[in-house]
């Protein structure tokens, strides 16, 4: 067995951007370079990598389809001085003839998720993706044709003495497409992958893609994408297992890097990185989330209406960890039922962090609209109408702001308000990205309180917790009458949010959830809030998915619907 030669392989986690085919060709190179110059002579790039994921309807493109083309020919050639060196590269393919007839009129050109082997300055071979997900964020069926559909089976090429096996992403948790690169002679498989992140995701990939390499016999090595992609954010942790299925190898989550692997006869080996603490990888994919989004679109900062309260807050300091404190602004806009405290643990958390902060009172302006709307409402009590003019007052301010300067607005609802409709249509909803849309309000509280937790280095140059503690321990309230709490209309969050939990994200029936232990009254009133909030979210901004179901590509439900459970 030590007469085996080594397989020295590395995996090339980077942050691709979708479009910028010339810029990830060129990370693609570069560390192409630096693995050759440390001595692989293979390189796994993740799956779309020389156009980034997920294109979606660009694909539809001719002209996108044909630069995907040339950029990939560009590749080859430019890796051609890199003499026996492989670099396996994701992208996608159209055929050279068109497809089936879809009407009398259109001919629909096959597409491919596909992954070419280069080498010598040419393409040495391409697989086509067998198993084409279409759940959750996925649609991958609206664009490609299977290869196992177009009769195109599986690519083994010979380097280093070894014998590799393709397989793309969603291809690795079947047995199939594994088996027939096992079956075609592999002794390694390698997988190409852009896996939406989601809360504990990481064990559960590693946990397939073991038995997977248990069931076949052979090393695995899994490539995975870094960053993020509109809502979607991809966490890197890429990673090889042995034949026996135990992760031998892992790059660091959220970062790009080159982890270099070495297999032989005697096994698997590399630098194995920690799994992020669940609070740790939820806060990373929230700063990987805004940093990318704000970056890769040129804004050239944010904005945050900082009320004093938890959620606002959360962001701020999300927002500066992203970006730094020079390119985040907090405007606290007080109300008539604004409380002391708020304003000052609003400064106080300007402060500590080091941003912006300016203060516009929202009374004058309040008071001219009751003036203005007086004869209308006359006669008629105080609502949730007078409450509304305050937040969309609030939003109408900062998306001036936002116009003026070009910095775009972080809205602070979390996903427990989304679900409720506790949330303003142009108000608190009012923005271009919403950060915290798919965290719960418990997990609010848990991140903040974790994030006080770390060393973090403050604006005077003094260490501790950036949120002041008083924000974490008060009553949350939107401030809108007096007295108000959001308990007076909802049900505690840990109750709320479990609710939500079962009937949104694992899709449980009323009957399930009471017989788990909730009250029935609270949950048919949080599921008839969830679906008659639906016309809300369908106008939110779009925002970080870090739950295997988020409102918005995950959750697809009709505004107009008789239906009741």
């Amino acid at each position: 067995m030590t007469s085996v030669p080594t397989l020295k392989v590395a995996v090339a986690q980077f942050n691709a951007t979708v479009g910028d085919l010339r810029g990830n060709v060129d990370k693609i190179v570069s560390m192409a370079r630096r693995a050759y110059d440390a001595g692989a002579r293979v390189v796994l790039a993740p799956e779309l990598a020389l156009c980034g994921y997920p294109p979606e309807d660009l694909l539809f493109r001719p002209a996108f389809m044909q630069a995907c083309e040339e950029a990939l020919h560009d590749c080859a050639a430019r890796l051609a001085e890199l003499a026996g060196l492989y670099v396996v590269v994701g992208h996608p393919q159209q055929a050279d003839h068109e497809g089936d007839v879809r009407s009398k009129s259109v001919v629909v050109p096959r597409r491919f998720n596909a992954a070419s082997v280069l080498g010598g300055g040419k393409v040495l071979a391409t697989y086509a993706k067998r198993e084409l997900p279409n759940y959750q964020v996925f649609d991958e069926r609206r664009y490609f044709v299977s290869g196992r559909d177009a009769g195109q089976g599986p690519v083994v090429f010979d380097v280093q003495g070894w014998r590799v096996g393709l397989n793309i992403c969603e291809d690795a948790w079947f047995d199939e497409a594994p088996r027939a690169a096992c079956e075609a002679g592999a002794q390694v498989l390698f997988v190409l992958n852009a896996s939406p992140f989601h809360l504990g995701k990481c064990e559960e990939r590693e946990a397939r893609m073991g038995e997977r390499a248990r069931a076949c016999g052979v090393p695995l090595v899994y490539s995975h994408l870094v960053g993020a992609q509109d809502e979607v954010v991809f966490d890197g942790a890429s990673f090889a297992v042995d034949a026996q299925g135990q992760v031998q190898a892992r790059a660091p989550a959220f970062e790009e890097s080159l982890l270099i692997v070495e297999i032989d006869g005697s096994g698997v080996r590399g630098a194995v990185a920690p799994v992020p603490a669940i609070e740790q990888q939820a806060w990373s994919a929230l700063v990987t989330g805004v940093r990318d989004y704000i970056g890769k679109n040129g804004f050239p900062g944010a904005i945050v209406g900082l009320s004093g309260g938890i959620d606002s807050a959360l962001v701020l300091a999300v927002a500066v960890d992203a970006l730094g404190a020079d390119k985040v602004r907090a405007v606290m806009m007080p109300s008539p039922y604004t409380a002391d405290i708020s304003w000052i643990d609003a400064r106080d958390m300007a402060a500590r962090l080091g941003v912006r902060y300016d203060e516009i009172g929202i009374a004058p302006m309040f008071e001219a609209f009751r003036a203005a709307l007086a004869q209308e409402f006359a006669g008629l009590p105080e609502d949730t109408t007078e409450e509304n003019i305050q937040a969309r007052i609030r939003g109408t301010l900062l998306m001036a702001l936002s116009n003026k300067h070009g910095w775009i607005v972080l809205t602070t609802g979390n996903k427990s308000e989304m679900a409720t409709g506790y949330c303003t249509l142009y108000g608190d909803m009012a923005g271009g990205f919403a950060v915290i849309k798919d965290v719960a309000k418990t997990l609010v509280y848990r991140l903040a309180r974790w994030k006080n937790e770390q060393p973090t280095r403050r604006a005077d140059g003094s260490v501790g917790p950036v949120i002041p503690d008083r924000i974490i321990t008060r009553a949350p309230s939107a401030e809108l009458r007096p007295n108000q709490t959001d308990q007076d209309s909802l049900p505690p969050y840990e109750v709320l949010d479990g609710i939500m939990q079962r009937y949104m994200e694992e899709d449980q029936s009323i009957d399930e959830i009471v017989a788990a232990g909730y009250d029935r009254a609270d949950v048919e009133r949080v599921t008839r809030l969830l679906k008659i909030n639906e016309y809300k979210r369908r106008q939110a901004p779009i925002g970080i998915r870090i739950t295997h179901r988020a409102f918005g590509r995950d959750w697809r439900y009709p505004i107009t619907s008789k239906f009741r459970a």
